[in-house]
């Protein structure tokens, strides 16, 4: 039988606006081409025509289910360019929010992967017990996806009475439920038949392709934006890095698991060191001549933005170095020789997502 080159997206509904070109030998991809660019906004060049804050609504909309990561790596290139020092109080408000929204979009994760391998009891169980974050976001800035409350400076507003309570007994709801998510899903026999040793990645290939976030710690490496090079207020806050053996498609999906546990964690932590005190400092409206590079661990992975100021008030150039794009070529790398059935489970794997790789 002749070698076959079929589509695979960007109408497939696995596949997440993403068009993968597969090279197909029977059922077995022997070769695999991604093809990007159905998502592309053109958002760089959206926020270098706007001034530096009304540049946050269109950049967090490069990935809605962690847009709270879009604009913190922003607004951190943007106050190290200006020279703002960012009041501790909002520093630890920008790990409360981080952290919710590290869940949030790993719960939506969770449902995609539950999908891909056929669990669909998955499918319904996280993107319902997200909806209390996105009440909490909502509770705090009034969107439940995307929010623009982080601003040069700072945040927009204080955290409102009794979000801390109504915080706390999500925590301690979703907590219990992640262990119900070992349960039903982690612990499952197709699960594991369906991820254990499919797409298996050695340390060293993963720090070859360049990998970030849970992608390549699931290979075995501790690398973390938030310990390696701490911002907000990370440096007084405690939490481990979880890491993998293998490096399968099983670990990196446990990685994310253990991530939400640390999450929790440090919501609790941040909510009970909250200092008192102001929430922004003055940020000028124009930044003076230079440039700097600026990255948060998102919930994909290492964030950056590359950030030129040209003492006007607007960015004379922003180039984003997103998570997703970053482990793009992993995809290509393991999905040779394989089941066509496997390369849902690889892609969701890797957690990639078209609107951040495009931008």
């Amino acid at each position: 039988m002749p070698v076959m080159r079929v589509k695979f997206g960007p109408q497939h509904p696995i596949s997440g606006h993403l068009c993968l070109a597969l090279d197909v030998d029977g059922d077995v991809v022997v070769n695999i081409e991604p093809d990007i660019g159905y998502t592309h906004r053109g958002l760089e060049k959206i926020a270098e025509n706007r001034n530096y804050v009304q540049a946050v609504p269109p950049l967090e909309r490069a990935n809605i289910v962690d847009s709270v990561h879009m604009v913190l790596g922003y607004v951190e290139a943007v106050e190290e360019l200006m020279g703002v020092e960012v009041p501790e109080r909002a520093k630890f408000i920008r790990v409360i929010m981080a952290e919710m929204s590290r869940i949030a979009s790993h719960l939506y994760w969770l449902c995609l992967m539950a999908v891909a391998v056929g669990l669909e009891t998955m499918l319904m169980w996280p993107i319902n017990d997200r909806e209390l974050l996105l009440d909490l976001f909502e509770m705090y800035t009034g969107a439940r996806i995307t929010h623009s409350f982080f601003i040069p400076g700072g945040v927009r507003r204080d955290l409102p009475q009794g979000f801390k309570e109504q915080t706390f007994r999500a925590l301690s709801y979703l907590e219990q439920r992640l262990g119900d998510y070992d349960r039903m899903l982690y612990q499952s026999y197709t699960f594991k038949i369906r991820t254990q040793g499919v797409g298996k990645l050695k340390p060293q290939e993963a720090i070859k392709l360049g990998l970030v976030g849970p992608s390549i710690r699931g290979s075995g490496v501790k690398v973390d934006v938030r310990k390696d090079e701490p911002y907000a207020a990370y440096d007084q806050l405690e939490f481990t890095v979880p890491t993998g053996k293998v490096g399968d498609s099983y670990d990196r999906s446990v990685v994310r698991l253990r991530e939400m546990e640390q999450s929790i964690s440090l919501i609790r932590q941040a909510l009970e060191r909250l200092p008192s005190g102001p929430i922004k400092a003055p940020a000028p409206s124009s930044a003076p001549k230079g440039e700097t590079y600026s990255r948060v661990e998102s919930a994909r992975g290492e964030l950056g933005y590359y950030l030129v100021g040209d003492g006007t008030t607007r960015p004379y150039r922003l180039k984003i170095s997103s998570p997703s794009f970053r482990n793009l070529p992993a995809m290509g790398y393991l999905s040779k020789n394989v089941p066509f059935a496997d390369i849902p489970v690889i892609l969701w794997s890797l957690d990639l997502w078209p609107l951040d790789m495009d931008r």
